[in-house]
């Protein structure tokens, strides 16, 4: 019972590690809890996997420490990963801003993987839960299966998101266990719930394009109504940056300039409300409008009518109490402090042999696939070392 690397965590990048490092001669146990590997990678994109993004860089990440996700970015990119994808004959799509899906099922990218990890020799043993961790000369695991030893050890078991498929603070735990430093963690890629939802209840389901920002940071995609608050991809991105303290600024008619296009209109008697269900949803213009301004003609619009339309349209400051919580959201943000870490290797600094990739690192992507990307670079710089 006696391997090179024990990785912990039979996910994108655990996988990915193990592969990388069985294709150099190492001999390589996964050990994973769930019944199956890859569950996160099933169920990711709607099924279908959104499994890098073309356009990713270290731009596209939140840590406490920005420039720690260099050097495995550019080690291993996006381009490499497709080559992989083209290699099993994956068919994929770009279905946005460079972000990458199968075009049919997610489970293909779990079944290349599989096959990756059988040609490489590597050892998958599932439904097998940790219990103890020591280190003497060697790491020894205490598992469900029995006690494995190994020189390199790889912790890839996750973050908080998604409970419902398994995810545990086991990580967390082990780096602690280790004297690391955790960066707090909290729900991210996630829903997010009005301080005052007041009137707002009603509009679930309404969709609209948006411009969000808070702290410097913007994002351009649709909010969608939940009945206490907002999600859709541009909630969901800004989650990463929002703070309690702080309101997030969003523009509802992001490619106008309403006091021009109000102007360019003077001319019409058509209701304010009716002009404005043109370019936006007639649910939300009923709901934020004042009845006496939704009645009124456009041509009689005084100055002062502009502005609180301008207010409430194209900067509309909206509070928002907490997130919808784990088991909504797509990512953990914070873990294990990339001051722990080597940047090349994701060997702790403190620990020689101990690495930790992919999601329980104080990394946090985009929504889009960067978060993939992640777990492929952060696995090969380990998969490359241990």
């Amino acid at each position: 019972m006696k391997y090179d690397v024990t990785v912990i965590g039979g996910g994108a990048a655990g996988l990915f590690c193990a592969i990388e490092a069985g294709k150099r001669g190492r001999k390589v146990l996964v050990v994973e809890h769930n019944a199956e590997v890859g569950r996160k990678i099933v169920i990711s994109g709607g099924g279908r996997c959104n499994f890098t993004n073309l356009q990713t860089g270290p731009d596209n990440f939140v840590s406490r420490n920005p420039h720690f996700a260099k050097s495995a970015l550019a080690r291993y990119t996006p381009e490499d990963f497709v080559r992989l994808v083209r290699k099993h004959g994956i068919e994929h799509y770009d279905k946005k801003l460079g972000q990458l899906f199968c075009r049919t099922t997610s489970r293909q990218v779990v079944d290349m993987l599989l096959s990756e990890c059988r040609d490489a020799r590597v050892k998958i043993l599932t439904g097998c839960s940790v219990s103890e961790i020591e280190k003497n000369d060697q790491f020894e695991v205490a598992t469900a299966f029995g006690k494995f030893t190994s020189k390199s050890l790889v912790v890839a078991c996750g973050g908080l998101s998604f409970p419902k498929i398994g995810a545990t603070d086991l990580g967390y735990r082990v780096a602690q266990q280790f004297g690391l430093e955790i960066v707090e963690t909290r729900p991210s890629l996630v829903p997010l719930v009005f301080a005052r939802s007041g009137k707002f209840g009603k509009l679930a389901g309404v969709s609209v394009d948006t411009l969000a920002e808070v702290d410097g940071h913007a994002f351009r995609e649709n909010i969608l109504f939940t009945h206490r608050g907002l999600s859709g991809p541009a909630t969901l991105q800004i989650s990463n940056y929002w703070r309690r303290d702080k309101p997030v600024s969003l523009d509802l008619l992001p490619d106008h300039d309403l006091t021009e296009l109000l102007d360019e209109n003077r001319s019409t008697k058509q209701h304010t409300g009716n002009f404005l269900s043109r370019h936006l949803p007639e649910r939300f213009v009923e709901s934020v409008l004042p009845e006496t301004m939704s009645k009124k003609p456009v041509s009689d619009l005084s100055r002062r009518d502009v502005e609180l339309l301008g207010t409430l349209l194209k900067n509309w400051n909206v509070y928002f109490s907490e997130t919808e919580g784990w088991h909504k959201a797509e990512v953990t943000f914070g873990g294990v402090s990339t001051d722990e870490l080597s940047s090349q290797t994701m060997e702790a600094k403190k620990v020689r042999g101990l690495c930790f990739i992919g999601e329980v690192v104080d990394v946090t992507g985009w929504l889009g696939g960067y978060n993939f990307q992640w777990a492929w670079s952060s696995g090969y710089a380990a998969g490359h070392a241990v």
